[in-house]
């Protein structure tokens, strides 16, 4: 797995499953049944979770969460290159007490650029 999902099974599960299909000679259909449920149920816990802790908030600030709020909450899109070098830029800066004037530059350059 090169890049983490936000639902990745516990390396304890792996192990087990791992071991099902190669010393146990499971069938990788059996294994990819109880892979999927695994999924699906540690995806409807998070969903339930968005939603409390949504509930709660937009009680407060009459806002209403959406199917599109959870999906962004449950599947969030990568930073991109740019978000991911200011990020980057900003812990360099908080390092130094401040910017200097070649990071002013590169950040001044940065945000010129398209996401």
């Amino acid at each position: 797995m090169t890049q983490q999902h936000p639902i990745t099974p516990p390396s304890e599960l792996l192990a087990y499953w791992e071991r099902e299909l190669y010393e146990e000679g499971e069938d990788y259909g059996v294994v990819l049944v109880q892979a999927y449920q695994s999924g699906a149920d540690e995806q409807l816990e998070q969903a339930a979770k968005w939603l409390d802790i949504s509930a709660l908030f937009s009680a407060h600030l009459t806002i209403t969460p959406s199917g599109d709020a959870l999906r962004q909450a449950m599947r969030p899109k990568a930073p991109s290159l740019k978000e991911q070098v200011l990020a980057a830029l900003n812990e360099i800066e908080d390092k130094h007490a401040g910017p200097t004037i070649q990071e002013q530059l590169i950040r001044r350059a940065l945000e010129q650029l398209d996401d």
